[in-house]
């Protein structure tokens, strides 16, 4: 029988990609796309290397899904990211016409599906979009929490000299 891969599966993956914005020392999170158990589009923060405010994990994975999909309604789609999107990439999701949101862990300071604002379930806007958060929770808050201390500790070494 065959084993369907689940939001776990899906957020690993999209883990994987924070690292990989990790490890280049951007800030680490990472989104994935899936439509019918297949990857769309995935990315990672780029902002540092781009010079370039929008380049956001969300951004670059829906624009790689648009284009693998020929079209930029990502209808039917799920978007896994690591870190609960800002207001403007809920605008984007809005605007692809994504179906659902799974997010690992909150984002007090920015978040724009439940903590800041809620803009996945505005009446006001044309389009809602479904969202599950807490997915691998503990690992998306860890990443980010270990990314910040060794920013830090970096900083107060440079300061201190050593």
């Amino acid at each position: 029988m065959k084993q369907e891969k689940d939001d776990n599966y899906w957020m690993g993956l999209a883990l994987r990609e924070a690292n990989k914005a990790g490890a280049r020392g951007e800030v680490p999170i990472g989104a994935v796309i899936v439509r019918d158990g297949m990857v769309l589009g995935r990315g990672y923060n780029l902002r540092e290397k781009s010079l370039d405010p929008t380049s956001h994990a969300e951004m670059t994975a829906i624009r790689k899904a648009a284009k693998k999909a020929a079209n930029w309604r990502l209808l039917g789609a799920t978007l896994y990211v690591t870190l609960e999107p800002c207001p403007m990439c809920m605008g984007a999701i809005l605007l692809a016409r994504l179906e659902r949101v799974v997010f690992g862990c909150h984002d007090p300071k920015a978040g724009a599906a439940g903590s800041l604002y809620d803009l996945s379930d505005d009446p006001r806007l044309n389009h809602r979009v479904a969202l599950t958060s807490g997915v691998r929770s503990e690992e998306c808050s860890a990443i980010l929490s270990d990314f910040f201390a060794a920013l830090r500790k970096k900083k107060r070494e440079a300061v201190l000299g050593f």
